[in-house]
């Protein structure tokens, strides 16, 4: 899965969780609300870890680059 998808997912499956929570708290239904911030932290979870992915890819590309530069100025 990419950086990106785990990051939408993440925090789609947050936002459902919160609402899963509020609407058991609402009902005084403790099971749903449980049940929902457990998917809201699973959410979080999952668009952290997207956050880190897509930053390492960053991270890469930007070394990459700094690599390329630096063999063009040594072959000058």
């Amino acid at each position: 899965m990419t950086a990106y998808k785990d990051q939408i997912q993440g925090r789609m499956k947050e936002v459902q969780g919160k609402i899963k929570e509020a609407a058991g708290k609402l009902v005084g239904n403790k099971e749903l609300q449980a049940k929902g911030k457990a998917q809201k932290t699973r959410g979080k979870a999952q668009a952290k870890f997207g956050d880190v992915k897509q930053k390492l890819k960053t991270t890469k590309k930007k070394a990459a680059k700094k690599t390329a530069s630096k063999k063009t100025a040594k072959k000058k």
